[in-house]
């Protein structure tokens, strides 16, 4: 039914490990095969290639729905439906940043500093047009096939680049003068596969398990028992998603408590639960949260 396209490159692996725990692995013959294939009767096509070129496929109907960065979509100004953020990258759940940086010694610290006629590298050259265009900056635009920051000062003047961190253009003498936009991992579908009621509705639903996958990272269900006497001071100490769930013990013997939280709260909170006077105290992993 639905043909997708997934990206390859920094994001082929965070990606595949997200289809993986939503339980659509993906499946090829090897690494570097451009095909592959999902046993899911809602996908009849899945190929990998370079994330850059998929906002013009799928804009294109080559594909229903595909999965890129936001940057590529602004960048190729293609006209496509977002499905909604998936918050991961290569490295970390942070948004990277298109950036404007210039030698870390140079006089300019505004964008209103930089002269008419500066040279500008980058791998985002339409992007970058525009957004000098819309402040009145004549610029030289020049392609950069990458390592943008190592034509400082002698090639380039300023570079438009990303960034996750801002560490790798610290580290290369650069300084940051302006953030263009902020990317996130994207889910972007065809207007006209979107429009067809049987194809929305798939693309809903695989939406459901990457969102509900996404969301459980990080967090796991605490259960724990607790006498009537105690019950306050330990509810008092429980986080939760909303609110934890509370059921009467057989026996009117106390209640049993359960709740999501956070797993980096785990390790203080347990210790304090059972001090309050928490027992039976069980931490469990979650692979999907579904509102």
């Amino acid at each position: 039914m639905l043909r997708l396209v997934l990206p390859k490159g920094s994001l082929e692996r965070a990606t595949l490990d997200l289809f993986e725990a939503a339980d659509l692995p993906i499946l090829r013959s090897s690494s570097v095969d451009y095909k592959a294939t999902i046993d899911d009767p809602r996908i009849s096509e899945v190929r990998i290639l370079r994330p850059q070129e998929i906002p013009t496929y799928v804009a294109e109907g080559l594909f229903d729905i595909g999965i890129t960065g936001r940057d590529w979509v602004e960048e190729t100004a293609s006209d496509v439906i977002s499905l909604g953020e998936m918050k991961y990258s290569k490295a970390t759940s942070l948004p990277i940043s298109v950036v404007v940086a210039v030698a870390g010694d140079s006089p300019v610290q505004r964008i209103e500093d930089l002269p008419h006629g500066l040279r500008v590298s980058t791998e985002y050259p339409e992007l970058t047009r525009r957004y000098f265009q819309s402040l009145g900056i004549d610029a030289d635009i020049r392609l950069s096939y990458g390592a943008s920051e190592a034509k400082i000062p002698d090639i380039a003047d300023c570079i438009v680049d990303i960034t996750e961190t801002g560490r790798a253009l610290r580290a290369a003498g650069l300084r940051i003068i302006d953030t263009i936009l902020q990317s996130y991992t994207e889910v972007i579908a065809n207007k006209t596969a979107f429009a067809d009621p049987t194809k929305r509705h798939a693309m809903q639903q695989l939406m459901t398990l990457l969102n509900g996958t996404l969301d459980a990272r990080g967090k796991v269900l605490l259960k724990l028992n607790v006498s009537r006497e105690q019950f306050d001071a330990v509810l008092a100490l429980m986080p939760s998603l909303k609110a934890p769930t509370v059921s009467e013990l057989a026996g009117h013997g106390g209640y049993a408590i359960e709740t999501v939280v956070a797993k980096n709260q785990i390790n203080t909170l347990i210790p304090e639960l059972k001090d309050a006077g928490a027992t039976g105290i069980l931490e469990l992993p979650i692979s999907k949260i579904i509102p």
